[in-house]
């Protein structure tokens, strides 16, 4: 995968973990952290998991959160008990066990157990969700435009601003919009109508495994730009381009490469910007 799942993919594996787990029991837990080998969650009943961009949260009774983050290899299985696991045992960090449920997290990263009251001094900081109660499209774009000189393709991927794109989204609907990622994000023609195109897109793909934004679902015709470095544009014809943007949004290379159509997708001589240590919140 180049890059971090993006909010469709946590929406869908919270809904999974939540049809799974609510309103069960926890008869065993293992937290394999050295920070939480000591916490034990069972006895408390699972009240619900929810997504918040691409971070998960596991609430319990007696008002206690699990806090997970995918990044770019974690996930979360459902196993009837004494079913074979379908992640090597050394991946697996968290156990969740009920009577009949058994929720596997392997590979999961930023564990924490918080108080479901202070949630927020996890995922406070982040924007409006694009999948979540709180989306709100102007504040979205309120907060893009706090840094207008910032590249929008770095802008779209900072979650302070708005909760839910990676690199794949960030590509795909600049694509559609005939947007530079290079450009400034105070430039970028209709930002309402971008971030218009982002929730609709996500909101498509949020309950299916294909992420697609073409509208078909046929094996490698899913994308317009997104990982198709060096294949012909599916508008003009032209070789699709991968770039380095900043120093990655994310925190990974992979993250820094952004896909484009030069074609399509011009940088024009007013489409200037000013440096970007390309730091953005998870």
């Amino acid at each position: 995968m180049d890059g971090m799942p993006e909010g469709d993919v946590v929406y869908r594996t919270a809904a999974r973990l939540h049809q799974g787990l609510a309103g069960r029991r926890i008869v065993a837990s293992d937290l394999r952290h050295p920070r939480l080998a000591l916490v034990d969650l069972s006895g408390r009943t699972v009240l619900e998991a929810v997504p918040r961009g691409k971070h998960l949260l596991i609430r319990t009774t007696d008002g206690l959160t699990l806090h997970s983050h995918l990044k770019m290899d974690g996930n979360w299985w459902l196993y009837r008990p004494g079913q074979r696991w379908r992640a090597p045992s050394h991946q697996v960090r968290v156990v969740l066990t009920t009577d009949d449920v058994v929720a596997v997290g392997s590979r999961l990263h930023d564990l924490e157990i918080v108080r479901t009251a202070e949630e927020s001094s996890l995922v406070g900081h982040l924007g409006p969700d694009l999948l979540g109660p709180d989306w709100d499209p102007d504040e979205a774009v309120r907060r893009l435009l706090a840094s207008p000189e910032r590249p929008i393709g770095l802008a779209l991927l900072d979650q302070r601003n708005l909760a839910g794109i990676g690199n794949l989204y960030r590509a795909e609907v600049l694509f559609l919009r005939g947007v530079h990622p290079s450009t400034p994000t105070a430039a970028v023609p209709d930002l309402p109508g971008l971030m218009s195109l982002s929730h609709r897109l996500l909101y498509a793909n949020r309950e299916r495994v294909e992420q697609s934004t073409t509208g078909s679902l046929v094996r490698g015709q899913e994308r317009y730009v997104y990982g198709r470095r060096g294949r012909p544009c599916r508008r003009c014809g032209g070789p699709v381009a991968a770039e380095s943007l900043g120093s990655g949004a994310e925190g990974t290379d992979a993250e820094r490469t952004v896909y484009f159509c030069p074609r399509c997708q011009p940088l024009t001589s007013n489409d200037t910007t000013t440096p970007d240590n390309g730091a953005g919140a998870r």
